[in-house]
């Protein structure tokens, strides 16, 4: 993580990693992302997903019930434990790892990658770090099918917000978007905050 020094980021993952078993996770609400239904409605997902910062895995059952290959990944063994613990729906799988170290086995291996604010829930100054990891594990055809936070009360985070044209900003050198809209379903207190990005890898250039 260049942008990012060794110590913060390791002081991230475990502020991170000890919420979980602390049940300091008011992000997980039991169920899938509502706007991830609108996007399997609109958006074939197809061949090796993954899914950073999984969590319990709610997001990744539902791609597997889809037809999806979904990895989930996040930095919380106990999240993992807890993903799959549930009973399996087809193919999905979860591992413990860092979306931005991960293995170098999955370089440009996965067809997409869904995220629910995981973007947002990370320190701005990663986000390009997050780009680079992006295009590190998608194929050179891949897509990014993302749900970000655009209106936060407390923009101090995490989350953090991002806006529209930090977004275009953050992505345009490598991504071209497809689609993007404001969900119509969301879960309760987030309805008219978030906003879908499909977006698919520009053809391979210099990082």
């Amino acid at each position: 993580m260049p942008a990012f020094s060794k110590d913060a980021s390791d002081n991230a993952d475990s502020e991170w990693q000890k919420r979980y078993p602390s049940d300091d996770i008011p992000w997980d609400k039991g169920y899938a992302a509502p706007p991830l239904a609108e996007i399997l409605s609109r958006c074939n997902l197809t061949g090796n997903i993954l899914v950073p910062g999984c969590g319990f895995g709610h997001d990744v059952r539902l791609i597997a019930e889809a037809g999806g290959e979904a990895l989930g990944l996040d930095i919380s063994p106990y999240a993992i434990d807890k993903a799959n613990s549930y009973s399996r729906i087809s193919k999905e799988r979860y591992e413990v790892g860092n979306f931005f170290s991960h293995g170098e086995i999955y370089a440009g291996k996965f067809n997409w990658i869904f995220e629910h604010t995981f973007l947002c829930a990370i320190d701005p100054s990663q986000r390009r770090d997050y780009v680079r990891s992006a295009l590190r594990l998608l194929n050179e055809k891949g897509y990014l099918a993302a749900i970000f936070y655009i209106h936060i009360d407390d923009p101090e985070g995490p989350p953090y917000p991002i806006s529209h044209q930090e977004i275009d900003q953050l992505f345009k050198a490598h991504f071209d978007t497809l689609e993007q809209w404001v969900p119509k379903s969301a879960y309760p207190g987030r309805e008219g905050r978030e906003e879908i990005r499909i977006m698919r890898r520009k053809e391979l250039q210099p990082l």
